[in-house]
């Protein structure tokens, strides 16, 4: 009873967030407080809510200070040279910009953060996004797709938990996958020009301006918006229009024109972005700011401290030094305020969804379930069963349930049919592509939450694209001999 009031649980979850019905916080909460009543543990919620918040505290302070730290960094311009480097690569092209978007996730995830990772892909590109007119969703997707490759390295957080679980060494685990994973993140950026290639088809060949900065006029009551663009030989400059050319293939219909194509590309929010002349640029201390960030990063890899213990600390020193006035550091964690709450209400709320799964023993009974399942002439190839089921074990279930809960009893139906543990650890691996834009990973609502997209559009848009990819990664380790 319990395995099937799960799957249905998370199958309601899902089927209203995608439909709209519900948003996404209230879902998190209403439903699986009706599932804890229906299973007869109404009385033991409370126990279940404390217990999945207090599990996930440390990760909801880490990205409330991430999100401050990092939108400091923005404030003060520490990467507006990375947002015209990306800007004068992806010039007007769509197929340009959505493979820099892969590019940008894929360096940025480096650092093993997700949260990271995103906030810095969307703040360079959001501009440029809204600036043609492209699809948010493709962002957010091809974002999510390449970090979830990029989540395998050993200091990213699955392969250690496999190798804690397991009892093997990260680098064992890690260094034979490499080829399977490089694999993966060709396909991401097949997907990414496959991707661009489809909205250069939808929008039509574009092409920037000039690059003087451009105030562009909005509606009445909104804000004056400045957009950053890098043309040939720009710094810092803003394309002062994205047209459509003529006579080029893959033109789009002309019904639907570019922005600045006939009218003015003003992003609906008003929202003010990179602007140059922007009174929070701090230019005298750039190098401060990056030397700054370049050692949070350092630390954060080594994890010589919590990482929200270090996001705290850094977020902390770069109020202070950028703005020492106490009504701009105000000014400043208010404009950034609303990320916050966004994205801290969404990971709280996730805490009554995994609290309930965990604490009714669903989620056991669930993995149980499929795992004896598993035919017993499947024995000797447990490694690409474990491949397959990491794909959704690790959508429906935090990674710490899965490398925990059931990673071991994969490793021991291996065992008995001579698979070695480590083989399971790396088929492990498999299904983390798709995992970054699980509904129980914090990092994904500050994906959508800074580029202003549903969470149930991302959802509809993404999985296909990411399950697609964990299985490029599972084919390439089966055909190189890894699984």
């Amino acid at each position: 009873m319990l395995t099937i009031l799960g799957f249905v649980m998370i199958a309601a979850f899902l089927v209203l967030i995608m439909m709209k019905k519900m948003s996404p916080m209230a879902a998190l909460v209403l439903i699986p407080a009706l599932f804890c009543v229906l299973v007869g543990q109404g009385a033991h919620l409370g126990d279940y809510v404390l217990k999945g918040i207090g599990d996930l505290a440390p990760t909801a302070a880490m990205l409330m200070f991430a999100i401050i730290y990092f939108g400091v960094m923005i404030d003060v311009g520490l990467f507006d040279p990375i947002v015209r480097g990306i800007l004068k690569f992806c010039k007007a092209d769509p197929v340009r910009v959505v493979v820099g978007t892969a590019l940008l996730a894929t360096i940025v995830s480096l650092d093993g953060d997700g949260s990271t990772t995103f906030m810095i892909t969307v703040s360079a590109l959001y501009p440029l996004y809204k600036r043609l007119k492209m699809s948010l969703v493709v962002m957010t997707g091809v974002a999510a797709t390449a970090n979830g490759v990029m989540n395998t390295l050993p200091w990213g957080g699955p392969t250690a938990r496999a190798a804690t679980a397991l009892k093997l060494d990260a680098g064992d685990i890690f260094v034979p996958m490499i080829p399977a994973l490089a694999v993966g993140l060709v396909a991401v950026f097949a997907l990414a020009y496959v991707l661009g290639r489809r909205e250069r088809k939808r929008l039509g060949v574009l092409t920037l301006g000039d690059t003087r900065p451009v105030t562009e006029t909005v509606p009445e009551n909104e804000t004056e918006q400045v957009l950053v663009g890098a043309g040939s030989g720009g710094t810092g400059g803003a394309p002062a229009e994205a047209r459509r050319t003529t006579g080029g293939a893959g033109t789009g219909s002309d019904d639907e024109p570019a922005a600045g194509s006939g009218e003015q590309a003003a992003d609906d929010d008003g929202l003010q972005v990179l602007d140059p002349q922007r009174a929070t640029l701090r230019p005298k201390l750039y190098w401060f700011n990056a030397a700054l960030t370049l050692a949070l990063l350092t630390l954060l890899i080594l994890q010589t401290l919590p990482i929200p213990v270090l996001f705290l600390l850094g977020a902390a020193l770069a109020l202070t030094v950028n703005f020492p006035h106490m009504k701009d550091q105000k000014a400043r964690v208010a404009a950034h305020a609303e990320n916050v709450l966004n994205v801290s209400g969404m990971v709280f709320a996730a805490a009554v969804f995994t609290g309930v799964l965990t604490g009714t023993g669903m989620v056991e009974h669930m993995a149980r379930w499929l795992v004896s399942g598993i035919p017993d002439a499947l024995g000797p190839h447990m490694g690409i069963v474990t491949g397959i089921l990491s794909i959704p074990l690790t959508y429906f279930m935090s990674n710490d349930g899965f490398y925990f809960g059931i990673v071991p009893i994969l490793a021991e139906a291996g065992a008995a049919h001579g698979v070695a543990p480590i083989e399971i650890a790396r088929a492990s691996l498999v299904g983390q592509a798709l995992h970054m834009s699980s509904p129980l990973v914090p990092a994904v609502y500050v994906l959508v939450g800074m580029a202003k997209v549903e969470f149930g559009d991302h959802t509809k848009f993404t999985v296909k694209w990411a399950a697609l990819t964990s299985l490029v990664v599972l084919c390439a380790g089966v055909l190189f001999g890894i699984l």
